[in-house]
Parts: C-alpha cells; sequence; structure tokens
C-alpha cells in the first residue's frame, strides 16, 4: 500500500488546514500518517505519530526529534512526505534526506516565510540561512502568498519545483447560512453583547505578531465618541494574559470580550459589522479570507498576506493606531461593503483542492494521485 506523511508541530495545524487533503488521500488508496507533537485524533489518519517538535528553534527536543522522524520515515518508505509549519518542516526535510534518494517525494507548504521584507535582521539571520540550505532537500515548495512566491524564486533556487497557491482553501458552504434577528440577539447576549452595539471582530489566536494590542488601542480611542463599541477577540491566548492586562489597564472591559478559542466563527462573522487584522505578520490570512466568505467590511494592516486580500485603500500602517481608527470612523458612517481585492473563487476549497491534486499528482510522477 502507497503511503503519505503529513508533519506539523501540533495537531490544530493539521485540524484546523489539512483535513481535506489526508481525506483526499484516503479516497485514493493511500495509508495516511501524521506526525505531531500532540494527542488528538485525527480525522482520515491511519497511523499517528507523537514527535517531540518544538516551535523554538533553541530547543533540544527537535534534534530528538530528527532521530525519531528519521527513524518513522526510513521504515515506512513513504510516497509522499508533505511538512507544514517552520520548525515541523526543519525537522522532517532533515530527516528524510536519506529516503528522498530512495524516492520519497518531500512537498513543504511555507505558510509565511519568519523573513520578509520589513522582518527583523534576526529572522534573516536565523531562518534564511536554514531555508536556503533546505531548498535542496525540498523536491516541491508551495508558497501561499505572491511576496513568499518572489522571494523563493529569487532566494531559494537549490529548489526545482516552487508553487504559488492561494491558501488552504476556504469551504464557502460553512459560511452559506442565514441567521434570523432573533438567533443573532441570541448569540449576542450570550457573548455579553447588545443587538444595539457596533461589533468589531478580530479572529486570531492571541500571540505578539498578530499585535492585537493595537486593536486594543483603536478601541479607546474610538469609545468616547461610540460608547456602544466592541472589540471582539476570538482566538486562544497563547500571550499569557498580556492582552487582558492591557485592557484592564485601559479600563475597556466593558468594550473589549475575550472570547476564547470557538467553533462557531461563520456565526460570530454574521453578528459582527466590522472585520480587522492588526497583524504584523501574515502568509495569507484564513480569518480575512472567512470575512470575504460573510461579505462583512475589513480593515487591515499592510502587511504580506493582508495585502493579497484588500484593496489597498482599505489598509493601514502597522501600529498606525490613528489610521485605523479614521478608517473605522468613516466605515461606521458610510457603511460600505466588503473590500475584497480578487474574486473569492480563487479561495474557495474546490479550487485550491483542485490546484493540490495536480501538484500531487505531478507531471513526471503519475502515480501519486489517481487521476
Amino acid at each position: 500500500m502507497k503511503k503519505v506523511l503529513f508533519t506539523a508541530t501540533v495537531d490544530s495545524h493539521i485540524l484546523h488546514f489539512h483535513i481535506p487533503y489526508l481525506k483526499m488521500f484516503k479516497e485514493n488508496g493511500y495509508e495516511v500518517h501524521v506526525a505531531t507533537n500532540g494527542d488528538e485524533k485525527i480525522p482520515y489518519c491511519d497511523i499517528k505519530h507523537k514527535v517531540c517538535f518544538e516551535r523554538n528553534p533553541f530547543k533540544i527536543n527537535n534534534l530528538r526529534a530528527i532521530k525519531v522522524l528519521k527513524k518513522i520515515i526510513d521504515k515506512e518508505k513513504f510516497e509522499i512526505v508533505h511538512c507544514h509549519t517552520p520548525m515541523g518542516s526543519v525537522v522532517t526535510r532533515i530527516a528524510a534526506i536519506k529516503a528522498r534518494k530512495n524516492g520519497t517525494r518531500v512537498i513543504y507548504t511555507a505558510h509565511g516565510f519568519h523573513f520578509y521584507k520589513g522582518a527583523p535582521i534576526l529572522n534573516w539571520c536565523l531562518f534564511y540561512p536554514i531555508e536556503k540550505w533546505l531548498s535542496k532537500y525540498t523536491d516541491t515548495l508551495i508558497t501561499i502568498n505572491k511576496e513568499d512566491y518572489e522571494l523563493a524564486k529569487k532566494k531559494l533556487k537549490k529548489c526545482k519545483d516552487i508553487k504559488y497557491v492561494p491558501g488552504v482553501g476556504i469551504d464557502k458552504e460553512k459560511f452559506n447560512f442565514e441567521m434570523t434577528q432573533k438567533e443573532k440577539n441570541e448569540l449576542r447576549k450570550s457573548l455579553g453583547l447588545s443587538e444595539y452595539d457596533y461589533v468589531i471582530i478580530y479572529v486570531a489566536e492571541l500571540i505578539k505578531r498578530k499585535n492585537q494590542s493595537m486593536a486594543i488601542k483603536v478601541i479607546k480611542k474610538l469609545v468616547p465618541e461610540y460608547p456602544n463599541i466592541k472589540l471582539l477577540l476570538v482566538g486562544e491566548d497563547s500571550y499569557n494574559g498580556k492582552y487582558q492586562a492591557l485592557v484592564k489597564k485601559l479600563n475597556l472591559e466593558s468594550n473589549v470580550i475575550f472570547a476564547g478559542y470557538r467553533k462557531d466563527v461563520p456565526k460570530l462573522m454574521k453578528i459582527s459589522n466590522l472585520a480587522i487584522s492588526t497583524a504584523k505578520q501574515e502568509g495569507l490570512p484564513v480569518n480575512i479570507i472567512e470575512a470575504i466568505a460573510c461579505d462583512l467590511p475589513l480593515i487591515v494592516t499592510d502587511c504580506r498576506g493582508n495585502r493579497d486580500l484588500v484593496d489597498s485603500k482599505h489598509v493601514v500602517q502597522i501600529d498606525n493606531v490613528n489610521q485605523m481608527v479614521k478608517k473605522i470612523k468613516h466605515q461606521i458612517n458610510e457603511k460600505s461593503n466588503c473590500f475584497k481585492k480578487n474574486n473569492f473563487k480563487m479561495y474557495e476549497l474546490k479550487e485550491i483542492t483542485r490546484i493540490m491534486e495536480g501538484i500531487y499528482i505531478d507531471e513526471k510522477n503519475k502515480n501519486y494521485i489517481k487521476e
């Protein structure tokens, strides 16, 4: 039986983004393996491997992970190894060096390089040399935004097959529903919101690079003029309560709601008036594509990924609080429609799946996926 391995540092990455592709391989007769550092059950996965990946590149566990994963890859003799997340992909490609010589095809999806225009010098010093070295051990490199694609073509030439694929795909059917006003009001009430509140939603893990502090400072400036404005922050807190402390310091407890990790994001989008992103760094942000699917107005920061999705008129400089405040005020008064740059179809799961099938088939290796 042919075998495929998907790797990522954490279970959540596989669960959020790659289940359709595990399903694709399963339906095409593959034995599907997944390697992460977690214990969650993964749909369409035949064999789950727990490997001690660490996000921090300086953690010694990553050296152990290379050794463990190399044994797995050498033993299982996978047709394809598809790796994701920065350190998960570094560990995987090192572990698969020998297997490539025996015919295993290694695919790496870069969900946003840590080195990019405007990135800290440390990022370029640390991550760029590693990616340049590993590019020669990568059969296919997939980038999900245009800046990374152009950068890869110029800087990572040792990889002979570099692709641009606009994201992991969004299932628009999940957003293709209507909510009654009563249902909207009830959901708002459950979150401490009234039907008269102006709700700004930002769906993102609470971490430094998502820069929720900028969003909180924006709300601080808006509250005096719009006391019923509310910021709905949806996402797991991985920043040790620092944003909650900022909210308390600015006396915004009644205007900023920390909703935590939620599985009903489409419904939360439906009860919101505006979607924002204050991120400093992105790959191709799913939260923005989801807002586009809901026809929500958008105001975002000027970073890679955001620029690919939103019209420049509704993009503000990173950490320019006053600029975002001005655009939100304009939006409240004008009530404009969604500010997307491209047709949503190019980001739909059906279209991305079609593109990925072509990559997995590979013109020189037709046996990877049945045509």
